[in-house]
């Protein structure tokens, strides 16, 4: 009864107009230049608190978004969210392998939590992140804002539909030619190379669009360019997905590289191609299905929409006590299979 009171609360909120408040956590390009934006320009979310190690920094976003200085904290306060009721969850925006540490803090602290991609840098930093907020009784979502991406979702519902027939493969790639000195290219920061921080999409749009989980797992990893990037993690990796239907999936990814950021669909009575799939705007899909006329669908939104997208879907989801299209459990999945991949390569494993 308890509960169901608590649900009913949060819907009022939501249906009175409130807004989840977040905090962000980590002051990057990601945070300042996609996601407060996002906050400042939707309908039910809002920037309320920062925590960033630059003090400096943190004063001018607060002085943008009218955020109180109490209201700005470090890393070393950063367990002190639990005592202001002026945040409601926590967006997560550090290195990756930062992401576990405060993600259960901020469940511990109360908060719910929105994650940046990839979820963890490690298989068991992934599942101890679900514990916690299970344990807490917070939402816990991944970033993956693709798959509330319109065409994306158009995409994965003609497929779904049947419209392309017995899907057959599956191919896919993304990637930029990385700046020395990026925390990237940092394996412990990092995790790993390309794979964790763009390779992710294709992989995640694999399963997505077909609703599978791939079950057998081939990679190739490379380093070409010997300028001093590339010591610590993988400059190219190309690997291909069985899924137990039989259907395969190609992918690769390069940090040395500009790839486009694509997927394309082949079943038995048409095909689906999506151009910028991954990128903040521009996403086009087009196909040829028999019997129906071509398919070329394009949303015309710009950046920042598909993160105030994400930032509402996640807002209702805790004002409705609804389950996020990509919860913990989502990220956890894709971290296990890119330990497969990379331990394919004969690499490391996570």
């Amino acid at each position: 009864m308890a509960g169901m009171a608590a649900a009913a609360q949060l819907l009022h909120g939501q249906q009175s107009g409130r807004r989840l408040r977040y905090c962000m956590v980590g002051l990057g390009r990601i945070s300042m230049q996609h996601f407060m934006p996002a906050c400042r320009a939707s309908q039910f979310s809002r920037v309320t608190a920062l925590v960033s190690g630059h003090r400096d920094k943190a004063d001018r976003m607060a002085a943008e978004y009218g955020i109180p200085a109490k209201n700005i904290y470090s890393y070393e306060n950063y367990n002190a969210i639990a005592d202001n009721p002026e945040i409601d969850a926590v967006y997560i925006a550090l290195p990756n392998s930062m992401h576990a540490e405060y993600t259960i803090r901020a469940a511990r602290a109360g908060k719910h939590v929105l994650c940046e991609k990839p979820m963890a840098t490690k298989v068991a930093d992934a599942q101890a992140m679900v514990d916690a907020c299970r344990k807490a009784g917070r939402k816990l979502m991944v970033a993956y804002r693709c798959q509330l991406e319109p065409a994306t979702v158009r995409a994965m519902q003609l497929i779904r539909q049947g419209k392309l027939g017995t899907i057959e493969s599956i191919e896919s790639s993304n990637g930029f030619n990385i700046k020395a000195g990026e925390w990237r290219l940092d394996g412990v920061l990092g995790g790993g190379g390309p794979l964790m921080d763009v390779g992710i999409y294709s992989l995640n749009a694999c399963r997505f669009l077909t609703g599978e989980e791939p079950a057998e797992f081939k990679a190739q990893s490379s380093v070409i360019d010997r300028d001093g990037r590339f010591t610590q993690v993988e400059e190219n990796l190309a690997w291909t997905m069985k899924f137990p239907a039989g259907r395969l999936a190609a992918c690769n990814t390069s940090y040395g590289a500009s790839l486009p950021g694509f997927f394309r669909v082949h079943g038995s009575k048409g095909m689906l191609h999506m151009d910028a799939a991954f990128g903040y705007q521009g996403q086009h899909l087009t196909g040829k299905v028999q019997g129906e006329p071509d398919i070329d669908f394009a949303t015309g939104a710009k950046d920042p929409a598909h993160f105030v997208d994400e930032a509402d879907h996640f807002s209702q989801c805790v004002f409705q006590n609804k389950e996020p299209v990509a919860p913990g459990e989502e990220g956890l999945r894709d971290m296990r299979h890119m330990d497969a991949i990379y331990k394919s390569c004969g690499l490391k494993g996570l």
